[in-house]
């Protein structure tokens, strides 16, 4: 991995990602305390950032390859947006999701074309079902996080964010970001390191499922005891990636945890001030933003919003926390 990868990752994703703005509400601020910028990429394509880093994968396979088809693990967001990928390029994608997955995320991913293969999270190995496939039918698994071009096109955001913050006259921040298996928290880190040293990426994980903050800590590759029991399903992993977690180790300030209640209440509170809506665990950033300030340090932090494909039932849930 380096900083020329996301380069030409976000050459290959002009004109097919959206360049997400960065909000901001005078009533975040003061629940937070200080100035908080957010970056929603629950407005991207498919409603999560997820998009990018499948687009930029798919699109760097060589076309013999890439003609054969793709295939992905995913708990939703990874799924639908290599589903979409895939069919803007003309391919058949196949992907592995767990059964407790939302059932919005499996219908969408349907019924952008994908084939679906169901298994149990509890039980199974995903990566060995995802590889097995791959190798019986032919096809380029496109790992979620642990794969340079993912990594790449999710750095992208991180070219955006270093961007749009010095129009804003902000050089210095805590950039949160919600962390699963690192490919958004490693992309960020790395393009910001060249283009806004000054902004500190810190990821941010559902309370028990802290493995990246632990493997920080430790200075190697820590494992969760569970892979299920959260809201936050859209980033529980078992584990930081081989690829992104000597990203982070290198260039990442301390990991943050959130409760689910602070996820809900983070979700409420951006609906109401800022119009968007978001998942669980795409608002863990912005629950720590608003509720760690404990553990944030200077005047301007920086959330990632990274996913909107929320339930009806759990965003009804969310909003009856206000």
């Amino acid at each position: 991995m380096n900083f020329d990868m996301i380069l030409a990752a976000a050459a290959r994703l002009d004109g097919h990602a959206r360049h997400t703005p960065l909000l901001s509400s005078p009533f975040l601020d003061q629940i937070a305390g200080r100035r908080v910028l957010i970056k929603p990429e629950c407005l991207q394509h498919t409603g999560s950032f997820k998009f990018r880093g499948a687009w930029s994968a798919i699109s760097a396979l060589a076309p013999e390859v890439r003609d054969c088809g793709v295939i992905a693990f995913s708990s939703g967001n990874h799924a639908q947006g290599v589903a979409l990928a895939a069919k803007a390029h003309g391919i058949p994608s196949v992907i592995v999701m767990p059964a407790d997955a939302p059932a919005l995320k499996i219908e969408n991913t349907r019924a952008l074309g994908a084939e679906v293969v169901l298994y149990d999270r509890a039980t199974q190995d995903r990566d060995e079902i995802g590889e097995s496939l791959a190798v019986e039918r032919g096809l380029t698994l496109i790992k979620p996080f642990d794969n340079p071009f993912v990594i790449a096109g999710q750095g992208t955001i991180g070219l955006e964010i270093a961007a749009d913050a010095a129009d804003l006259g902000v050089t210095q921040a805590e950039l949160l970001v919600c962390c699963g298996g690192g490919g958004l928290t490693s992309g960020i880190a790395l393009a910001c390191a060249t283009r806004a040293p000054g902004l500190r990426v810190r990821p941010v994980e559902p309370e028990g499922f802290d493995d990246v903050a632990r493997s920080l800590i430790s200075g190697k590759i820590e494992t969760n005891a569970a892979l299920s029991g959260n809201i936050c399903d859209a980033i529980i992993t078992p584990h930081p990636g081989e690829i992104t977690f000597p990203i982070m180790k290198s260039r990442c300030g301390p990991g943050l945890t959130v409760s689910e209640d602070q996820a809900l209440q983070a979700m409420a509170q951006a609906f109401l001030r800022l119009k968007i809506v978001a998942e669980p665990g795409g608002a863990v950033a912005l629950a720590a933003a608003l509720y760690r300030g404990d553990a944030l340090e200077g005047d301007t932090v920086i959330a990632v919003v990274s996913g909107g494909n929320v339930d009806p039932a759990m965003f009804t849930r969310a909003l009856a926390t206000l």
